[in-house]
């Protein structure tokens, strides 16, 4: 039976109901489980799989790429600990990858990490799709769209069919649009990767990660790497998480038109500048984000003038937390700053919308914005 995208995530990797039994079965807590005879079964030891992990990797499975066979999903510790997991598992000392230059803060480590293990790392701008220009004998293309913090959007598709015909594997860092923004695999990509901490499961009381595999090829590698380096989630993180997907649509849809609504009321605002949402039509990536995203996310970022006025403006937000990280219910926002590594000035603010009144949160950034300019 087709369903739509709510439905779905609600329904997601729910086992068939037993009688007497929970729609969603608690957690399992087991380092070992009973093992008489050869070790055949699924589950055999808490390193290597866990029946909360398994319904969880289905759900996100039907989410990432509902429909598609073959596709298997491994869930992580953390975004970084998958995000290390596809980078180290698939290239090798003597291979070339290429990364964006404007990604998430930590993507630096990972390049330093993979130039001493001997892999030639090139990087460029996501937008303009400048990635192309570094695919040139790759094994592999990381792609972020939109990116973190600057809300760059690159044509997924355009690159992936580049870097294939290339013989590279192309990996999408999905966690900003989150499966029901935006589908990689739909878009070419071999791997689509995802911190689960942010809009996925969007309470900001969880680490997770994932990476949904196109080929059970693909996924015995990264779950190998997972086993060797133990970087597995615990059973309450996956459960918590798997619970948390069936109001995905509901908080998606508050939180994207929430961050349209503080976007175009501070494209009215004179101290502001640099404003980027995907979703105004007149942002530089609109264009090729209307064509690949469903949804434009709950990240807007802004400059206001110098790190005093933007330090201001935090403090006076009242329904806004001065925090990092983004995609939780409760609105946040920080001078991205303040953490150095980012190519953003002292004033630049990554705010992340939640799902308060869409009213109240407009209000409360415009009375803070007016209290710091004064």
């Amino acid at each position: 039976m087709s369903t739509g995208e709510g439905t779905r995530a609600v329904r997601a990797g729910l086992p068939e109901p037993q009688k007497y039994e929970p729609t969603l079965p608690g957690p399992v807590f087991a380092a070992h489980y009973h093992l008489p005879g050869e070790p055949t079964g699924p589950y055999t030891y808490g390193r290597d799989s866990n029946p909360t992990w398994t319904l969880l990797e289905q759900a996100v499975g039907e989410l990432e790429a509902p429909g598609e066979t073959g596709v298997e999903t491994v869930v992580f510790a953390s975004g970084m600990a998958a995000v290390s997991a596809v980078l180290l598992s698939q290239v090798r000392a003597g291979d070339a990858v290429v990364l964006p230059d404007d990604g998430y803060q930590a993507l630096p480590l990972v390049r330093e990490q993979l130039e001493e293990y001997g892999v030639e790392v090139r990087t460029a701008p996501t937008g303009g799709d400048a990635q192309l220009a570094e695919l040139d004998g790759a094994k592999l293309l990381w792609i972020e769209t939109p990116s973190n913090p600057g809300l760059d959007v690159c044509d997924v598709r355009r690159l992936a069919d580049a870097a294939h015909a290339g013989g590279a594997l192309v990996a999408v860092d999905n966690t900003l649009a989150t499966p029901l923004g935006q589908r990689p695999l739909a878009l070419g990509a071999d791997f689509a990767v995802a911190s689960g901490t942010k809009g996925l499961t969007g309470h900001g009381d969880l680490l997770l990660g994932y990476v949904v595999c196109r080929t059970a090829e693909l996924a015995a590698r990264v779950r190998h790497w997972r086993k060797v380096v133990g970087a597995i989630p615990g059973p309450m993180e996956a459960w918590l998480a798997h619970r948390s997907l069936a109001t995905l649509q509901l908080r998606s849809d508050r939180q994207c038109a929430n961050a349209l609504a503080l976007a175009r009321a501070l494209a009215a605002r004179a101290e502001v500048t640099g404003l980027r949402y995907p979703g105004l039509p007149e942002d530089p990536s609109h264009k090729i984000a209307s064509e690949q995203m469903r949804r434009f996310g709950s990240v807007v970022s802004f400059d206001l003038p110098g790190r005093e006025h933007a330090e201001r403006f935090l403090a006076e937000a009242r329904l806004v937390d001065d925090a990092t990280s983004f995609g939780s219910v409760r609105s946040s926002a920080e001078r991205r700053g303040r953490w150095g590594g980012d190519a953003v000035s002292e004033g630049f603010i990554r705010f992340s919308a939640g799902v308060e009144d869409t009213d109240d949160l407009v209000a409360d950034v415009l009375r803070a914005l007016d209290a710091a300019a004064d």
